[in-house]
């Protein structure tokens, strides 16, 4: 399984097939923020424990990092349910009950995921010019959230997947992804991607979801970096009580040149 992304000096990872493109992206590490241990320190997630001001201060530094006018991110509750950012809500959102992806065509808007070993599965289709990110958890991965994200751009937008980009972020890996109790909570079809008794490759699944959604493998980029093996990222598997990482995407706001 190739990767191809550029990491940064901040840590924040940048997917190759993005750059040159009308977007704004990245996936962040758990470095750079003012979170104390054991949220330290760029804990973008209110409901692990951590200080607001704390909290509110890392997303305000992300919007500054990004060209991000507002930042719209969900309470993910590990469904299925997709939140469509349009000119009717454009201001910054705390928290979006009961929703776990986001589509938008608003230039500006950065729309994020939260992840302790969660995917962040970034979407872009350049040819209408809009953009969506899932939250993917195994339960994400059962009930199949990748589809149901690409149909709302498809029926919002008029999106043709075959057209569209892809990339997954750093996420638990196959290396880590153990499931002992496989049989009640994953379904016959996610077997044959048991690399070794009772560890499973969502990476591959979540490739398979984008495939057969109409995306071109060719078009799909996994940054191949597992959360609970590096320290470099917030990981609910390895430390338990821990902060959430970012993924962010979003339409840039065009240049406006003066004669």
């Amino acid at each position: 399984m190739k990767s191809f992304y550029t990491k940064t000096e901040k840590g924040v990872v940048l997917f190759d097939h993005f750059s040159r493109t009308k977007i704004f992206h990245g996936s962040f590490s758990r470095q750079g923020g003012a979170s104390s241990p054991p949220w330290d320190s760029l804990n973008v997630g209110y409901n692990c424990g951590d200080d607001k001001l704390k909290v509110q201060y890392n997303r305000k530094k992300l919007k500054e990092l990004l060209p991000i006018k507002i930042l719209v991110s969900v309470n993910q509750v590990h469904g299925k349910e997709v939140f469509i950012v349009d000119k009717t809500n454009p201001a910054d959102f705390e928290i979006l009950e009961g929703y776990d992806a986001l589509i938008t065509d608003i230039p500006g808007v950065g729309l994020m995921i939260q992840q302790a070993d969660c995917q962040a599965v970034m979407l872009y289709d350049p040819v209408r010019e809009a953009v969506g990110i899932a939250h993917v958890g195994w339960r994400g991965s059962v009930v199949n959230i990748l589809q149901k994200t690409i149909r709302a751009m498809v029926d919002v937008y008029g999106s043709r997947p075959a057209e569209m980009q892809a990339a997954i972020s750093p996420s638990l890996g196959p290396c880590c992804a153990e499931f002992k109790n496989y049989l009640e909570e994953l379904p016959p079809q996610f077997y044959s991607y048991q690399v070794r008794p009772e560890y499973f490759d969502f990476w591959s699944i979540s490739r398979d979801q984008l495939c057969e959604s109409g995306l071109m493998e060719s078009r799909i980029a996994i940054a191949c970096i597992c959360t609970a093996c590096s320290g470099e990222y917030f990981s609910y598997r390895r430390e338990k009580i821990t902060g959430r990482s970012a993924s962010v995407i979003g339409l840039r706001i065009p240049r406006v040149f003066k004669n």
